[in-house]
Formats: structure tokens, C-alpha cells, sequence
């Protein structure tokens, strides 16, 4: 027998996400996700779970699959609620969220376009903003600790994206998982010479280690360690391999405000879906 998946998948600067519409417990989330994302499934780089909210005011709750907080999976489930709100083409609405890996109330600005829909996403503000020197592979290695409440990135500036680099960021990332005890750890290569960013996610409840093609929250944070660094408020374009998403950072008395993220999303597939369920495998092996 098969568990049957309704899904919408979008395309947030490339980041393909999967989002959940049909009700399943909680814990049933990592198994169903980790199918989901499989290459020979529906593939995509993250999966989130449509829920009720319990607050006043958001009109839907967003689960991801690992308890994260994830910027473009809230964009795609705004798109989704401006889709079923048939907002017209350059129409705008306003979408407010719960999500998980943060308190704060997510509110998101949606204007459809001819291509989709562009989204404009308040994000959580970090706790902590701190500059170290670790020790690592004999590497004097100067990092940046953006800090919040359920999940941590780290800043690393860099010349090049080059693959010695690279292995070093997921040994580390897996490093920190192992020892942070945090739903998830980002690992931001940054080249401040062409403001470029190479995002590494790893989330250990799924053990999904992926170089996504586009990341809202850790353009978020690059955002907030520039405006930290500059002790000023910053807008900017940064480039990463799925295309460019907008950060700005509002700063005030030598505190960041308020930050925000921009970017587009297209829905480009919704249907069923079909995943092993494990209860009815375990139902045939007691008959037999």
C-alpha cells in the first residue's frame, strides 16, 4: 500500500520546494520529506507542511519537514495563498504566517506578475552577531556567527568558491550539527568582491546536507552580518547560482530594526504523490 501526498511544488530563486497540503502526524514528517525530496521522486531541495495557525491574525502555519525556519518556503506559501486567493496579474495582497523555527509573526507582501508572483518577506531578527577565529583543518579560519533562536549560520568570506573550500564547509556544517544541538546550520560562502553567496544547508533531524541554488534566510543573515559590520542600514542584490535575491536591513541606534528579503516564485507543479507507508508494510509482514 501506498500513502498518498497532495503537494504543490514552487520555485523560489530555484530553491525547489515541496509543500505538504494534505494532514499527517507530526512525526510522519522527516519520512514523508525525505521521499519526497528524493531524486527519483518528486526531488526538491526542502519540504514544508501547510497547517493551521493557532495565532491570531496569520491566516496559515508553515511546518517545515526538520522544525526549521526556512525564508523561501514562506514566499512559496504566500504564492500559494495569493493562487487561491485568484489574485490578478499585478495585483498585490498581504499574507501573514506562522512558521516554525521562529516566534515571530512572518508577514509577506505578494504582487502577481505575468511569470509569478514576486514576494517580499519580513524575517526573523538574529539574536547574536559574532566574529571568531576557529582553529580548524590547522586553518586559522575567520568566520562570522549570526545566531537565532532555533537555528545558527556562519558567514565565511572568502576569494573563491573552490572545492577544498567547499568540503570544508560540510565537514564543518556536519561538525556543528553533531555538536550545536540547533534544527539547522548554514554555512554562507561569501565573495564580497562580486556579492555572491554559495548557501550549504544541513539540517540534522533529516540529515539533508544540500549547496542550495538560492537561500532567503541566509541572504538574510549575509544581510544582517553587512549592516552589523558597517553599523548602517543596507539594500542589496546577492547573486547566487538560481539568480539574485534582495536583502534590506533596517538599522537604528546601532541596532538592526528590521530585515527583509525579495524574490520571485513560480509554481510549476501540483498533484498526488505516492510514498512508501511503513504501516501497512508492517500490516503484510504480520500476515504473512
Amino acid at each position: 500500500m501506498k500513502q498518498e501526498i497532495e503537494f504543490i511544488k514552487f520555485n523560489p530563486t530555484q530553491n525547489m520546494t515541496i509543500l505538504v497540503q494534505t494532514n499527517h502526524p507530526a512525526e510522519s514528517y522527516p519520512r514523508i520529506a525525505s521521499q519526497l525530496m528524493s531524486y527519483e521522486h518528486v526531488y526538491a531541495e526542502q519540504v514544508g507542511f501547510i497547517e493551521r495557525s493557532m495565532q491570531q491574525g496569520a491566516v496559515a502555519h508553515l511546518q517545515m519537514a526538520g522544525g526549521e525556519f526556512c525564508g523561501n518556503a514562506c514566499m512559496a506559501l504566500a504564492a500559494h495563498i495569493a493562487a487561491e486567493a485568484k489574485l490578478e496579474q499585478h495585483d498585490q495582497m498581504h499574507v501573514v504566517l506562522t512558521a516554525s523555527g521562529t516566534e515571530q509573526l512572518i508577514v509577506c507582501h505578494v504582487k502577481k506578475q505575468a511569470s509569478g508572483y514576486d514576494c517580499q518577506v519580513s524575517m526573523p531578527i538574529p539574536e547574536q552577531i559574532e566574529q571568531r577565529t576557529i582553529k580548524y583543518e590547522g586553518l586559522d579560519l575567520d568566520i562570522i556567527i549570526v545566531r537565532y533562536q532555533e537555528f545558527i549560520h556562519i558567514v565565511i568570506e572568502v576569494e573563491e568558491f573552490d572545492e577544498m573550500m567547499k568540503r570544508r564547509a560540510q565537514a564543518l556544517a556536519r561538525l556543528l550539527g553533531l555538536t550545536m544541538g540547533d534544527k539547522l546550520i548554514g554555512i554562507m560562502l561569501y565573495k564580497s568582491s562580486s556579492t555572491e553567496l554559495a548557501p550549504l544547508i544541513y539540517v540534522p533531524p533529516l540529515d539533508s546536507l544540500i549547496w542550495e541554488r538560492g537561500c532567503g534566510s541566509g541572504t538574510a543573515s549575509l544581510g544582517a552580518y553587512l549592516a552589523w559590520s558597517q553599523q548602517r542600514e543596507i539594500s542589496h542584490y546577492i547573486k547566487q547560482p538560481g539568480g539574485a535575491i534582495k536583502v534590506m536591513v533596517g538599522w537604528h541606534e546601532a541596532e538592526i530594526e528590521s530585515i527583509t528579503i525579495e524574490g520571485t516564485v513560480g509554481i510549476v507543479a501540483q498533484g498526488r504523490a505516492f510514498i512508501d507507508d511503513p504501516a501497512s508494510a508492517l500490516l503484510q509482514t504480520h500476515h504473512m
